[in-house]
Parts: structure tokens; sequence; C-alpha cells
């Protein structure tokens, strides 16, 4: 598609500013989705009687087919995109919207406008609902859109592709739309919603493109003009100075080489050992990690094998999904195992969730154990079957422990199969009763992204709340910080494996603050690996320090980044 450069009111050299998510500076001409089909365009005469039966089976088989296409594109892709798109194929199916549509047309509303008044009935609830639950109306849009198309014959909507390197900018991202991205092509992500762990994010972290979100302006800016993002600062720099920008990419371009020639183990410039290792969803992610100098796995989300499904996967398919991901490493590599993270906005049809007035703060995690107890111990099963196929000694944790009580009853039944029990720190009540829950478990890993949002008290999917959801924030680094000293007291490992872990200024901050292991996409393991080899473990204290006395993440951010360069 053409990127010819198209006037702008906004004054060259303008500097957007918004919240880093992936560390890097690429400079292209900006490009935006497509036009989407306008529900409104196609209001349609009323359907006849009958006819009407034949409009229902209409919108079936388009749904049907959007499914089918999601379902083959999650077949292709690996991590979290293959999640993120059978996900949304799912939704693309789902009986709450479909079955509202149909009751549409049976009053006489054509397809279009059936699936456009479902739908958006819907997201507008889930929106209201906030949390993670509003995490899913990006997703419930598109679906609307792509179905509509269909059933209109429009062609599919969704990101173009452009015929130089560009910068993709807009509102939001659907994730089917950032989960198929061609990274030479797209080199770098822009938003004007989004928060910092939103799938945009993660995907664009994957890729190992900048990307920034929650950014002010944005919109303003138009397809073609020339933009410099700053995936690490969180800027968008509107038609700058060619030479500086330039300049800027290039100076990127060699950290990124320096980057690429980092082989590990992980280890700060003085000798202090912290393991690097991966984030991965299946077998063919693990492989891919294993290819980079990730020292194994830090978070195996079990997720993928569950979600999608009418019936729970019995346990010799779970066993053989676990073993591709415990076959991808040496067998004395870490790898550690996170039992079933769903509930929320990952439903289990077969789990029996009823309706919750606030899913984030209900029957996730671990607490599906409450329903159905035999989930879990299937599961712990297909991972000591696994372990016992590839002769492997994985570390299973368990999400959304909130009590010593909840860890203590983990840990005796992930023992009982001979298995190390860890849990994850997601919830404050967990990081600030590190020291009772370390009495029962042998390791703690912390998800930043929960956390964070948990701390804060705010939907991580908001472009409003966006500052608040940033991992800098000093109150989530003071919990990270008492989890850690707890872990040292105890004298067992504390580990990272959120998004915080992927960003490499942080990553010292975090081991400044006593973490043992981080664990990041496969993409961020090199540059996160080679920013710690860079500095010492007394810079990596020094920046914590300075970061914890902060008011701000983003004076947090700048307090760590002057520490680190203070000791180069």
């Amino acid at each position: 598609m053409s990127t010819t450069t198209t006037s702008t009111s906004l004054s060259a050299d303008r500097v957007l500013h918004g919240v880093p998510a992936v560390a890097g500076v690429q400079y292209a001409p900006v490009i935006r989705p497509g036009a989407r089909p306008r529900p409104e365009a196609f209001p349609g005469d009323d359907v006849a009687e009958a006819d009407r039966p034949v409009e229902v089976r209409r919108l079936k088989a388009a749904a049907a087919a959007v499914a089918e296409r999601l379902r083959e594109r999650a077949a292709h892709a690996t991590g979290v995109a293959s999640e993120v798109l059978a996900t949304t194929a799912t939704l693309a199916q789902d009986r709450a919207w479909l079955g509202d549509a149909e009751k549409r047309i049976n009053g006489g509303a054509p397809a279009p406008r059936a699936v456009a008044g479902a739908v958006d009935k819907i997201a507008d609830a889930l929106a209201k609902a906030g949390d993670l639950m509003a995490e899913r109306v990006t997703d419930l849009r598109d679906i609307r859109d792509r179905v509509i198309a269909e059933v209109s014959g429009l062609p599919e909507p969704g990101v173009p592709v452009p015929d130089r390197p560009s910068v993709l900018c807009a509102e939001d991202l659907a994730p089917v739309d950032t989960a198929g991205l061609d990274p030479a092509l797209v080199v770098a992500l822009a938003t004007s919603l989004g928060g910092p762990t939103s799938h945009t994010a993660i995907i664009a972290r994957q890729l190992g493109i900048p990307c920034v979100v929650a950014v002010g302006g944005l919109d303003e800016v138009p397809a073609g003009v020339m933009v410099m993002v700053d995936g690490g600062l969180g800027t968008v720099t509107v038609a700058p100075d060619d030479a500086t920008a330039s300049a800027a990419v290039a100076a990127s371009r060699r950290d990124a080489e320096a980057a690429r020639s980092w082989i590990g183990p992980g280890a700060t410039a003085d000798g202090h050992a912290v393991a690097i290792l991966a984030n991965v969803q299946d077998g063919a992610a693990a492989r891919a990690a294993a290819e980079t100098a990730a020292e194994g796995v830090g978070l195996f989300r079990t997720e993928l094998c569950f979600l999608n499904r009418d019936s729970e996967p019995s346990v010799d398919e779970q066993a053989r999904i676990y073993a591709e991901v415990l076959e991808a490493f040496d067998p004395s590599a870490k790898v550690v195992v996170r039992t079933l993270d769903a509930g929320s906005d990952k439903p289990l049809k077969f789990a029996g969730h009823a309706d919750e007035a606030n899913p984030a703060l209900g029957v996730r995690g671990i607490r599906i154990s409450q329903i159905d107890p035999g989930i879990l111990t299937r599961q712990l099963q297909g991972i000591a079957d696994a372990a016992a196929r590839t002769g492997t000694a994985p570390w299973v944790m368990a999400p959304m422990i909130a009590t010593a009580a909840e860890a203590q009853a983990f840990a005796a039944e992930v023992r009982s199969f001979g298995l190390a029990p860890g849990v994850m720190i997601e919830v404050p009540a967990a990081a600030l009763l590190a020291d009772r829950i370390l009495a029962h478990v042998d390791f703690l890993s912390i998800g930043t992204n929960d956390l964070t949002q948990y701390t804060m008290a705010a939907d991580r999917m908001s472009a409003d709340l966006a500052t608040l959801t940033d991992p800098w924030q000093p109150a989530v680094l003071s919990l990270v910080a008492t989890a850690a000293r707890a872990g040292a007291a105890a004298g067992k490992p504390v580990g990272v494996c959120g998004e915080a872990a992927a960003d490499p200024a942080l990553a010292c901050v975090l081991v400044g603050l006593g973490v043992s292991s981080l664990s990041a996409a496969a993409a961020a393991v090199a540059a996160v690996g080679s920013k710690l080899s860079q500095v010492t473990l007394a810079q990596c204290r020094a920046a914590a320090e300075a970061a914890l006395g902060a008011s701000s993440a983003a004076d947090a951010r700048t307090a760590a980044l002057g520490a680190l360069a203070d000791g180069e």
C-alpha cells in the first residue's frame, strides 16, 4: 500500500507521550488499519418471516468461516500468538452473542444489524465490568466486524500489509491483528489505548519490535507521516529531524547487535549469577526458546491445551503436551510449569463456571480446584508422567495463591507426585505474607502483570489508567522487594516471570531488589541478559534504591536509569 507523506496539522518534531511497553527505537512512516465495516451502513429492510431461517443459517455459516480462519492461523502460530488466535476463534462462535443475534434475526433484523446489536450489547456490559473482562471488548468488536464483513461479502478487515517498513498506529489493535504481524514490515507499534500488559504489548515483545501504548494525540497522526517510536522512553516523535532520528535508530541497532551476541549464562558484570529464562506456551515455543541463550523455562503456561475445549484433556494428552516442552531443553535445565490459570477472561467450558459479578476477583487460577479438585489432581498427574517420560524434574507453581493455607495445601498435593512446589506472587496479600508462604513451598515466582493490576486497583486495559498499571510503580516494586527479602531469609529462590522481566532496565532493578531469576518472552532474553552483563550488582542495587524512593512510575524509571548510568 502507499505510504506517501500526508499533510498534518501536528507540528514537526512534536513529541507525543505514552507508556513504554517494548524497548527499542524505529523511524518509519505511519500505517493504519483499514476501514472496518460500519454496522449502521448496513441497516437493511426487515427480513420476511419466511426468510428468517435462511438468514440465521447465513449468520452461523459466517461465524463458522471466521472461526475456521482464526483456527488455521492459530495452528501456524506459536506462543502467545497461537493462544490469542485460538481464544478469539472460540469467541467467534460464542453462544452468548450468537444466540442473541439469532433472536434478533427471528425478530426481523438482517444478519449484519443483528450481529452489531448482539455484540455491542455484550461488549458494553463487559466494558462496565472493567478489569480483565474489559480486555475482551476489543476482541468481540473485532469478531463483530469480521462476521459482518463475511456475511456481507466484503473483504476481511484487519491490518494492511505495507510495501516498506512502517509503524502501525491505531486507537487499539485486536489481538488477532497483532498476532499475525510481520516484524520485517511492521517495525513498531503505537496505540492511543491499551496498557503495558495488553495483548498488543505482549505480542510486540514476542516479535521483538518497539511498542508504546496509551499515547496522547496519536489519533491525530495520519498515515504516511514519518514518526520515531522510542519504546524505552514511551514517546512517539512526529516528523522528527531525519538525522537525529536516524542516529537514534542506529544507536538502538547497536544495542540490539550487542544483545544478539550475548550467549549467557545470566550474570552481572561482576559475576553475580541471575538465571535468564523464557516464557513459553507449547512445545514449538519451547523449541524456539531453546535456540536462544535462555537457560530454561521460567513460566510454562499450560492453558493452551485446556482453552477452547468442550471437555477436559485426558491425563495422557496433557502428558504428551507437557513432555514436548520438557524435551526442548537439557534434562538438567530448570523448567517451571504453572498449573492451569483459567477463569476470568479465560473461562473453561467444562469447569462449570458460574457467572460472576467481578470475574477478575472471582474463581480463577488455583481457585478453580474449589469447583473441581480433580482438574488439579489430573494435571499434576500429567506433569508427573511427562517428567517420568523425559527424565526431567520440573518445578510446579500455582497461580492466584492468596494465603499460606492455600500454599500449604497445594504444596502437599504437588509433593505427593514427587514434584517441587512453588507459588506465584500475584496477589498483594501473598507478597506481604511471603515469609509464611515460603514455610510451605520451595520457591516463589512473581507475576508482575497481575500484581501491578491488583496493587494499583487499576484495569490493565484502561488507557486512562495506563500510568497506574506501569510495573515501574514504586508500590509494586516495594512488594517485589518484600517477597525477595523473604526468599533471601529462607534461602529459597524468588524469580519474576511477568512482563516486567522483559524490560532490560527494569530487569536490573529487579536484580537489585534481590530477585534470583528473570523469565521473559524468548525475543527479550538476549536484551535482558546483555544489559545485565554490562552492569554490576552494586549498580543494580543503587538503581533499585532509587526506584523505590521515587513517587511515580515515570520518576522511578528516570531515577533508575540515572543510577545505572552513573556507574558506566
